[in-house]
């Protein structure tokens, strides 16, 4: 009896850290982006921008499919932008959604006024090249000028 129990105990295991790497592997949660950008946030409060740009614009636990670190300051410029590193240094405090919301000032918003939160709203998913829903989670950087967000399409 205790070596069916075993057998099924180990069975069980196996099964149970396979669905772990099978979650790991797939699309991205809220509560991935969530915690993402409150580890982003965290490291740019403790090593500052330039180190911290290294790391989110490197493959690897900062960027990783559609999971990317954005950062700006409080002006709205750009100041980590992994998928386009050339509009690092663009004001896009004026970009709307496909509805018309000022994504970036609303990014501001909810960093100024809460200090972190949740933002939603449509943009071009590149993957599937059309309009979808995004939910973006925002931290403002402790002691720092800076806003950190991550998104995900639902």
């Amino acid at each position: 009896m205790r070596a069916l129990f075993r057998l099924v105990a180990a069975g069980l295991l196996v099964l149970g850290l396979s669905g772990a790497a099978a979650a790991q592997d797939g699309k991205p949660t809220m509560d991935d982006a969530k915690a993402i950008t409150l580890k982003a946030a965290d490291l740019l409060a403790a090593q500052g921008l330039d180190d911290a740009a290294k790391a989110f614009n490197a493959d690897g636990e900062f960027k990783r499919g559609e999971i990317y670190v954005n950062v700006i300051d409080l002006d709205g410029v750009w100041r980590v932008y992994p998928p386009k590193p050339a509009g690092v240094g663009q004001n896009m405090s004026q970009v709307k959604d496909a509805d018309g919301v000022f994504i970036i000032q609303e990014i501001l918003k909810v960093a100024k006024d809460k200090g972190e939160g949740w933002v939603e709203y449509r943009w071009k998913n590149p993957a599937s090249e059309k309009i979808e829903p995004k939910v973006t989670y925002v931290k403002k950087v402790a002691g720092k000028d800076l806003v950190a967000y991550v998104g995900i399409y639902k």
